[in-house]
This record gives C-alpha cells, sequence and structure tokens, in this order.
C-alpha cells in the first residue's frame, strides 16, 4: 500500500506567546483533493507555510510521500511539493514565460541554462493552464484571473506531484473564479496530481474536494467527506454563523447560503 502524499501528526506552532496550531491530524492519499477550511485567523495559511517547509512547526510531525520533511532538503521538496502563495503583486515586471520558467529552480545549478527539458517542462504547464498566448506579455499587463493560472504555471513547472494554493481565487470576480476551479479539478483527476486547497467558498471545497479539513482556533474543528460537512449545525459550529443549504449545488450537493435575519 502506498504511503499517504501527506501525513500530519500533532502539529503545533506557536510564535512567542501565541499558539497559532495546536496538535493538528491529518492525512491526503495520493492524489486526493483537500480544500481547508475556517474562519479567519484559524491557522490555514500556516498550516500550508508548514507543508512546504517554510514554517518549523514547534512540535508533530510532517511526512511527504511517506519521507519524513525534515529529510528532504529545500531543492528535494521543490521537486515534489509546489505552493502558491496567496494572490500578491509580486514578480510583475517579468513575462509570464520568464515567471513560469522561473519555476523549474529545483534542477538547475547557479547560472545554468534551461535545457530541452526544462523547456518544454515550461511549455506543457503553460498549455495547461492556458496562458502560453500571453507568454511575452508582462504580469503587470494580465487580468487577476491571468496572471492566478500564470502562478498555478509556474507551479507546474516545478513538475511536483503535490499542489497546495492559499486561496486561488480570491479578489477574481465569478468567470475567473470558475476558470481557476476547473483547472484543478481538471490537474487533480487528469493528472493525477495531490490538491490542497485552502479557501473561504464553501462551495467551491464541497463542489471540488474529495475531503474538507475544516480549522477554529488552531485546531481541527472537523475532517470528513464534503456530504457530511452539510448540516446547518456543522456549519455553524465552524463559523459561529448561520447558513441555510439550498438545493442545486454540484455534484447533487445542496448549495451554502449565510443566512441573514434568522432566514
Amino acid at each position: 500500500m502506498n504511503p499517504p502524499a501527506i501525513l500530519v501528526e500533532g502539529l503545533s506552532v506557536r510564535f512567542g506567546s501565541a499558539e497559532i496550531l495546536r496538535e493538528i491530524d491529518f492525512r491526503v492519499e495520493s492524489s486526493g483533493f483537500l480544500a481547508v477550511i475556517g474562519p479567519n485567523g484559524a491557522g490555514k495559511s500556516t498550516l500550508l507555510r508548514c507543508i512546504d517547509g517554510i514554517v518549523e512547526p514547534s512540535a508533530g510531525r510532517i511526512e511527504i510521500c511517506g519521507r519524513g520533511l525534515q529529510l528532504y532538503s529545500r531543492r528535494e521538496l521543490a521537486r515534489t511539493v509546489s505552493y502558491v502563495p496567496q494572490p500578491g503583486a509580486g514578480s510583475l515586471d517579468y513575462t509570464v514565460r520568464a515567471f513560469v520558467e522561473m519555476g523549474r529552480f529545483p534542477y538547475l545549478g547557479a547560472w545554468a541554462a534551461l535545457t530541452e527539458a526544462d523547456q518544454a517542462a515550461v511549455s506543457e504547464a503553460m498549455d495547461l493552464t492556458e496562458v502560453t498566448e500571453f507568454a511575452d506579455r508582462p504580469m503587470a499587463s494580465l487580468s487577476g484571473g491571468e496572471r492566478q493560472r500564470a502562478s498555478i504555471a509556474a507551479a507546474l513547472a516545478q513538475g511536483g506531484s503535490i499542489l497546495l494554493l492559499d486561496e486561488p481565487t480570491s479578489f477574481l470576480d465569478y468567470r475567473h473564479q470558475a476558470q481557476i476551479l476547473d483547472l484543478l479539478d481538471r490537474l487533480h483527476r487528469e493528472k493525477g496530481l495531490t490538491v490542497v486547497v485552502v479557501t473561504h467558498d464553501l462551495n467551491s471545497a464541497v463542489a471540488s474536494a474529495d475531503t474538507v479539513l475544516a480549522l477554529k482556533r488552531g485546531r481541527v474543528e472537523w475532517d470528513g467527506p464534503p456530504a457530511d460537512l452539510l448540516e446547518e449545525r456543522v456549519l455553524a459550529e465552524i463559523f459561529d454563523a448561520e447558513f441555510r443549504l439550498v438545493e442545486g449545488g454540484r455534484r447533487g450537493l445542496p448549495f451554502v447560503l449565510p443566512a441573514r435575519n434568522g432566514s
């Protein structure tokens, strides 16, 4: 039996006197799709940064593909795990192709030029994310959705089997949100990537993910399949807010709406 793509056991993170995460346990099977939800300040982004080796836990352990995270060099980890942070304004002076080419850094020596294999990986990543037509445009000239697709292309160019994304649809209009969600679904189902997405969008979480992990005040509040999450009582306990469920969501599941004035 293959080891899980990601195994987290007893993970805790402290920054000074502040406890950000406490005794987090979960696993993501190979080629799985996990959505991480929860209110602001729950520790979701910190969790992703721990898995990518950016933040060092105070306690607990993380395994990537059956191997302890601490056993990976930074270059080795980057060949397995790709991390797309929250949308920002970084690297806007580069063209799209130059930006995506940066994703090949785990395979290059100092001052080394891209090989044919590197160029092929870059082209494939750009084709998958449908940004090839923007190759020579500066990142600053792209819309939010186009820029986010370019960021995912750079992550794919790393060639890893695990893709971590922090709020990939933030600040995007509905059309661009749909494009990003469709892309992630395609990468998961057709390419077999293991996908972990932090999101505030409950409807996208249940529409795409195999499993949902809910954090609250740095702890695991809920962990299970999307269908079991969709109970008004469960959602209220996670978010300290009322919701109502309406028929007509994807995968035969109800659509989640915030309740207003008790309605």
